[in-house]
């Protein structure tokens, strides 16, 4: 029996290999946001630096280890098998959940998923010991430690709350002194400013980062504790002068120095604290073996009290090679790039593509805070509005925009650091467990706030998605309880049959989760290289709309294709992959109105008319799609209500059309892509084709209404598709004859 106890503690160190993966890719976001939206340094040493952080912290943090061993059930009142499927249970949802939070790209908190998901397997065995014994539902205490959830859901609205007010203000404090133009501010409060945010930070490392780490004695760190203002002290005026020196005799931006000391200690403490949250179960399921191998009692019968014994030490190459996968995951993960994207999209400085959708909440928020700020400003001096104003006047940045262009600058990047850092050392040393990923995160959306980058134009949008991801972290709770609780039970019920069917269905579902973000991933890069905002000529934009034609032109063709094909087959499920495609193509079209502005902004400016051309392209490019969708939607709604087939006849006749268009749109595509503009002259004289075509298959179908057709609604779809083909065909021939007059207006 001892076999199968052997072939779990084996899938629970694989468990444990794909829980860090996707837990490094969750938590990246607390300890690279900063560095990353403020290109303060490269990336390549933000990640050099953040995985030294993380390597050495996972070294030294075999003293978390104790909160998977005893921190949430009482280890005494469960038998080996029993804690054995409490952390295959707690394993298998750890991993679902989190998985699905990086594949949305929202950050949560690893913290309260282990603790309510060890919080729901335990319950489930308690109460599954209660039912089969003489015991009683009033003593569901003595199995499971309910005071370390209560200060979980304590510390969520802590963190939600201080975190964004102090973060709001000290930015806004912060910019007052130092503004957008804080280069030469940094002469005179750069080395008080660094003192203070490089003490916080280094006594961040002290109090959490090294917390319970194995070279730091108990009596030690109780002294560290005891001396807290002495530390800070000493620290403060070594930090100011060190400084000092070198703003003044190195040259030196002390803005860089924080965020890269800040960087470090962010991603120290995160492994140094939260790997637990990632291996600690699985070394707990390593120790309880090595208590039960060789008691001689069976599993069902050895209680595992020696688990809640303090002496027991996490095995250091656990640890050494828990932080070489978190290092490589580092490096590795997309998901880790999403979830950073969203923190950095949310906190970017200025307008561009939002990521979140507008809800009711939002925009009432929004409204009032407007109503608050002309109430404010009705009773402020105009003299100190105009002052303050002048204080958060934004750099003027290049009309060509790139890639390098930082999300933020280097001073709210410094207080996100300095003030998370504070705020996680003062919630430690008062021994509230505050979460680094709430901490970090809400300071983040604070100072973005404090620094007016939520603007009327985004507001509506940043504040939608800030209350999406503060709902994920509740639901975080509520999930994470349920699915341990299910899995647990399952595995009681079901035994082996069940271990092996769970963690068959874990590889399944990971895999498609993987195949599917990677399409993601593809959608969204192809959308982003729509984003051209570097055209400034002419030519530029006729080679680019160019482009962006052929592409088009492309996807409508197959589009097009597919539904002539599927409807004809009467195939729902691809009618239902059609309608995906061309939502889509519309995104795309969307994406690149989105980018007007932009585009038309950053052209010459002898490029009135070219501005224009853009526009009307676009706005053919639009009704094509159009076209596309409502022939998409009527055909899968008629195919959805279990409608009569399409006759042959008909069928036949659309195929005609759609061979003719095919022929029309692939000599087009061709000569979009290779710009061979003087093909659009005989293109043009052969437009009369495709519209004679439907013009005569609405009559032929008008012929059999009176004679064979016996279908109302075979003849409402038919008549839909040959119409919107011709509003198609018009709206190609359109935009022909505008390229070609631009085109001869261009060449004079």
């Amino acid at each position: 029996m001892e076999q199968i106890y052997i072939v779990m503690l084996i899938a629970l160190g694989v468990l444990a290999v794909v829980d860090l993966m996707v837990g490094v890719s969750n938590d990246a976001v607390n300890f690279l946001n900063s560095a990353i939206g403020s290109k303060a340094i490269s990336f390549r040493l933000t990640m050099i630096v953040a995985s030294v952080g993380v390597l050495v912290g996972a070294m030294f943090s075999s003293g978390m280890m104790e909160i998977a061993r005893s921190g949430i059930f009482v280890p005494s009142m469960f038998s080996f098998n029993d804690v054995m499927i409490i952390f295959l249970a707690v394993m298998v949802a750890d991993i679902v959940l989190l998985d699905i939070f990086n594949s949305l790209g929202l950050p949560t908190s690893t913290t309260v998923s282990i603790i309510f998901e060890l919080l729901g397997a335990s319950v489930c065995l308690a109460l599954y010991k209660i039912y089969t014994t003489d015991d009683t539902f009033n003593n569901l205490g003595a199995y499971i430690n309910t005071a370390k959830a209560s200060a979980i859901v304590y510390s969520i609205l802590l963190s939600v709350i201080l975190s964004f007010s102090i973060g709001s203000f000290v930015q806004y404090i912060s910019r007052l002194i130092f503004t957008f133009h804080y280069e030469k501010k940094l002469k005179y409060f750069g080395a008080v400013f660094g003192g203070i945010a490089i003490t916080a930070i280094t006594f961040f490392i002290l109090i959490k980062g090294l917390k319970g780490v194995s070279f730091i004695s108990k009596a030690q760190f109780e002294w560290i504790d005891k001396h807290q203002f002495l530390i800070l002290g000493v620290n403060f005026v070594v930090f100011v002068l060190l400084s000092q020196a070198l703003i003044s005799f190195f040259k030196v931006n002390i803005l860089r120095v924080i965020i890269l000391i800040g960087t470090f200690a962010l991603a120290l403490a995160f492994a140094g604290n939260d790997l637990v949250n990632f291996i600690g179960v699985p070394i707990a399921a390593f120790n309880s073996y090595e208590i039960f191998a060789g008691s001689g009692v069976s599993g069902d019968d050895f209680m595992m009290g020696g688990l809640a014994n303090d002496n027991i030490v996490a095995p250091f190459y656990f640890l050494l090679a828990a932080g070489v996968i978190m290092v490589i995951t580092l490096w590795t993960s997309k998901k880790a790039r999403s979830v950073i994207e969203t923190g950095v999209n949310l906190s970017r400085q200025g307008d561009g593509v939002e990521k979140f959708t507008p809800t009711t909440v939002s925009r009432a928020i929004v409204r009032l805070a407007v109503y608050i700020g002309g109430g404010m400003n009705y009773f402020l001096p105009k003299r100190l509005q105009i002052k303050i104003d002048r204080r958060f006047e934004s750099v003027k940045k290049p009309i060509k925009k790139s890639d390098d262009e930082p999300a933020f600058d280097m001073v709210r990047a410094s207080v996100n650091l300095m003030v998370a850092s504070i705020l996680i050392s003062i919630g430690t040393s008062m021994k509230l467990p505050l979460s680094t990923t709430y901490v970090t995160f809400m300071v983040a959306m604070g100072t973005s706030f404090a620094d007016r980058a939520w603007d009327r134009e985004s507001a509506v949008y940043r504040i939608a998605g800030v209350f999406k991801v503060i709902g994920g972290w509740f639901v975080t709770a509520i999930i994470a309880f349920i699915m341990a609780l299910v899995v647990a039970y399952i595995l009681k019920i079901g035994e082996v049959f069940a271990f092996v069917g769970l963690l068959s269905m874990l590889g399944i579902m990971l895999y498609k989760s993987a195949r599917k973000h990677k399409q993601k991933v593809q959608v969204e890069t192809e959308i982003k290289s729509l984003r051209r905002e570097d055209v400034g000529t002419v030519n530029e934009m006729i080679k680019e709309s160019s482009a962006q034609i052929a592409k088009v032109f492309f996807k409508i063709s197959a589009l097009y294709t597919d539904l002539i094909d599927n409807l004809s087959q009467h195939d729902l499920a691809k009618l239902k992959k059609n309608k995906k495609d061309q939502k889509k193509l519309e995104k795309e079209i969307d994406e690149l109105k989105s980018n007007v502005f932009y585009f038309v902004k950053n052209l010459d400016d002898n490029s009135v008319e070219a501005s224009k051309f853009y526009i009307l392209i676009l706005g053919y490019l639009q009704d094509m799609v159009q076209s596309i969708d409502f022939m998409t939607a009527n055909s899968y709604a008629h195919v959805h209500n279990n409608h009569k087939q399409l006759k042959l006849n008909q069928v036949t006749d659309l195929k005609t059309i759609d061979t003719q268009l095919q022929q029309l749109l692939q000599l087009l595509e061709d000569s979009f892509k290779t710009e061979a503009f003087y093909k659009i002259d005989h293109i043009l004289s052969e437009k009369d084709v495709v519209l004679d075509t439907v013009s005569e298959l609405i009559t032929k179908q008008i012929k059999r209404i009176r004679t064979t057709e016996t279908s109302p609604k075979n003849s409402k779809l038919y008549f839909s598709l040959l119409l919107e083909t011709n509003d198609l065909v018009k709206s190609v021939m359109n935009l022909l004859e505008l390229f070609k007059e631009f085109n001869k207006l261009n060449n004079k």
